[in-house]
Formats: structure tokens, sequence, C-alpha cells
């Protein structure tokens, strides 16, 4: 392989993947020769498009995800024309690649594969990060067949629990909601995906696939699909939850790693250390501040371009509102509490424990909820939650909620079992009212008791006057 130009200490190669607005090209590092993939962006072309969030954020997505499941940036060079990417190199080239000459996967291949692919998946949404654009074009695969998920441009990044707004995927891999013009859980959305493809990798075909797009979606949001006879009780089972059009009862991934299918053969990926380092995006900002701005160019704040996603919602045959429930996306919240500080905490703690979360103090009013950590995968499932409370007066508290990651069911369960234990009578309060009522009743008494001295003494003075 000849090696024409160089950038930095990569010499370039051949080219082995070419879009619109970039090409792939095989490199090697002079200083340890190495082989790695380098994405070369016309800045131009990027900024005439008005492209340059999209090209930003697919990097710094992909800075930020450190996961052998995932394709990792090294370094980020930018000239006065070019922006070039430096990836590693994965060898064993895409999952669709695989299957089109292969069709369908053996079960134990095709396991592996999504539970690679659900791992990744499942990081990605404990960053924060929803990938939009699954699919087996955008799987890659090493020498020794493990899955790097690649092609973060559709990625989005959120507080999970906040829904999207934007259409975007490949229509045969799209989750029905995103066809709604509402807001939908980009995790869920994700998991729709990672369905669609378990379906194909067992199947050798897309359950859901029609030359007429309006068919096509149809066939999605009704979730109309038929599984093939070889397929076994646990793969329809699987399936079947995954492919559920309503986000809000869709199989989760927790759920999905707990299924018997599953966790037959179950080796979870483990991150290294560096996951938690920070972050550096110097050579991010260094590459995009050197593009020459396109003068005299005006871009319009809104696009009369439609996508199919768009066109099919706009389409009065396919209405798809009554398939889903809206849901609340608020990720903060205030309660009040007729208790003490430390009886609100204590509730606090119970609450958690109701829906098996585990709470770490981290002051005298302020405390961490998340899950209880558990030892059969490395890469759990997140979910991050502030409590503070503040007392108002001595049995009256506030307790501000705040979910910074996890999922929004969660979140309300907790906050729902935490609303109820506050209504509860406080024990303080009983106290007093019982002190209330003891004095009362003493009081009582000794009106009781004066009452009778003093009809005694009247019927004395009577019965003297009488006998007088």
């Amino acid at each position: 392989m000849g090696f024409a130009n160089s950038i930095g200490k990569y010499r370039l190669g051949r080219t082995i993947g070419e879009g619109t607005f970039a090409k792939v090209k095989l490199a090697v590092d002079t200083t340890n020769g190495q082989y790695v993939a380098i994405k070369i962006i016309d800045k131009h072309m990027v900024m005439e498009s008005n492209l340059r969030s999209q090209v930003q954020r697919e990097i710094r997505t992909m800075k930020l995800l450190h996961h052998p499941n995932i394709v990792r940036i090294t370094e980020v060079i930018g000239t006065k024309t070019k922006i070039y990417i430096v990836m590693e190199y994965v060898s064993g080239g895409q999952l669709s690649d695989k299957l089109s000459y292969a069709k369908s996967l053996s079960e134990a291949e095709a396991r592996k594969v999504f539970q690679q692919l659900i791992d990744a998946v499942d990081y990605c949404h404990n960053k924060g990060v929803y990938h939009r654009d699954l699919k087996p074009e955008n799987l890659l695969l090493d020498s020794k067949g493990n899955v790097k998920v690649s092609d973060f441009g559709l990625s989005a990044l959120h507080k999970p629990g906040n829904l999207l707004s934007t259409a975007c995927g490949s229509p045969s891999y799209v989750a029905p909601e995103l066809l709604l013009s509402k807001g939908y859980d980009g995790a869920a959305a994700d998991i729709w995906s990672c369905g669609v493809i378990l379906f194909e990798l067992l199947s050798g075909y897309l359950p859901f696939d029609d030359r007429n797009l309006i068919n096509l979606y149809k066939k999605i949001t009704r979730a109309n699909y038929t599984c093939p006879q070889w397929f076994t009780v646990s793969q329809k089972k699987l399936i079947s939850k995954i492919l559920e059009p309503s986000p809000i009862r869709r199989m989760t991934i927790p759920e999905i790693i707990e299924s018997e299918w599953f966790q037959k053969d179950y080796v979870p990926t483990c991150c290294s250390n560096e996951c938690d380092e920070k972050i550096n995006l110097d050579d991010v900002n260094a590459a995009f501040n050197s593009i020459e701005e396109i003068k005299d160019t005006k871009v319009p704040k809104s696009s009369s371009f439609i996508n199919a996603f768009q066109l099919i919602a706009m389409s009065n045959d396919l209405d798809l509102s009554g398939l889903f429930i809206e849901e609340d996306d608020k990720q903060k919240k205030m309660l009040g509490s007729k208790h003490t500080l430390n009886e609100t905490i204590k509730k606090i703690e119970a609450a958690a424990l109701d829906v098996s979360l585990s709470v770490q103090r981290l002051n005298n009013f302020k405390m961490r909820v998340h899950l209880k950590q558990k030892m059969t995968r490395c890469s759990r499932s997140y979910f991050d939650l502030s409590a503070e409370v503040t007392e108002v007066a001595p049995t009256s508290c506030v307790v501000q909620i705040s979910k910074s990651a996890g999922e929004l069911r969660l979140y309300r369960e907790f906050c729902k079992s935490l609303s109820s234990l506050l209504a509860e009578e406080s024990d303080i309060s009983t106290q007093m009212l019982d002190k209330q009522d003891v004095s009362i009743n003493r009081k009582s008494f000794q009106e009781i008791e004066s009452s009778k001295e003093a009809h005694s003494k009247d019927d004395k003075d009577h019965r003297g006057y009488l006998s007088s």
C-alpha cells in the first residue's frame, strides 16, 4: 500500500469510505507503525450546508465515549480547508457486509453481537448520548468479530429523560414514536433499533420492509411482523417486548440484560479507568476556530426541506397519536413536608428503598440517590438524582428533587413513593397533639373539680339556710 501524502505524524493511504462531505482514509502512525482511520471533512461544504454544529456534535460525542465497543477518536487536526478526525482502525468492515453474504448468523454469534451492542448503547445512554441511527451499516467488526459502534453524526447529547424532537434515522430501523411531531425518548428509540437489528441477525431479513413508505410505517407502528419458524420461544418473547410500539411499555436495557436469552454466555464489557478522565476538547475547538466563514451567505432560519418522517406525520391516513401516552418530562420537583428535618431525610431513604434505590448522604441536608450496585455486570445502568431538604420551621421542610440521569419511570416512582410518605402524619406533631390533648384534659378535669367544689359549697349553703 502506497502513502501519497501526510498530515502531521500520519501518512495517508487508500480511501476506505466515502460520503457526501467526507472521505475516510486508511493511514499509519509514523511514531509506532499502527494503522488508523482518518475521516477528512471539507470545511467549506460543511459551512455551506449549515452542518457545522452536526459535525462538532459528532466529534465531541465520540471524544466523550471511551468504551471497548465504540469506535474511539484519538485526535482532531484542523487546517484552513479540512478537518482530519483520527480514529481507531476497525479491520473487519461493516456488520451489513457480513450479513450480505452470511444472511443470518448462528444464535451464539447473534447473541454475542447483540450483547456487545446493548453494552455499548447502555454506556452511551449513561453518558447522556443517544445514537438515533443504529443499523448494521454503523456497526463495525474488528479482527476478532467484536462490535464497534460508529457514526454518531445524528446522535443527540441530552440528559436522560429529556424528550427529543428531531426525527432522524434509517426508515426500516426507526421507532414508531419518531413519526409523531411530539417529543420522544431517545433511549427507547435506540432500544427499538436494537430490536430490529436482533431480528435481522437471527432471520437474515428485516422485520419491517416495504417499498412504499406509507405502508412501511404502518407496519412499524402496528409492530406488524412475522417471525421465522425456526425462532425459539425465548427469542420471540424477547423481540416482541423490544418491538413494542408504545415506548412506555417497551423493554428497557436493564430488563433486556436480565432476560434469560441475553444472560446465556454473557460477559459484561468492562471500561478502563480512562473512562473517568477529563475529556480534552481543545483540539476540537482549534479545528473549528480556523474555519473561514463564508461571506454574504445567509442561512435560512428554517429549511423548506421535508424529510420522510415529516411527510408521513403529515399524512391524514396515518394518525399515530392514539398509540402513545403523553409523558411529562420534568426533571425537578419540590415537595412539602410537615416533618422535622431528620424525619424528612428518613422518609427519603424509605422512598428510595421502596423502588430499590440507595441513598448517599452528602451533608446534613443534601443526599444523592442512585441504583444499588449489582456485581453481575461492570457497565451497569445509571440513575442519579439529588434530594435537598430545606428546613422552614421545626416541623416544616421543603424537599427539592433534581434528576440528572436515568429512567424517567424510576424517577416518577421514587417521587410518588416519597410524596405518599411525606403525606403521613408526623410523629412530633402527633406527640404535640397528644400533649395538647393531655393539657386540655387536665384543664377540663380541673374545671370539673372546681365546678364540683362550687356546687358542693352551694349545696352546703343551701342546706344551712334551710336548716336555719
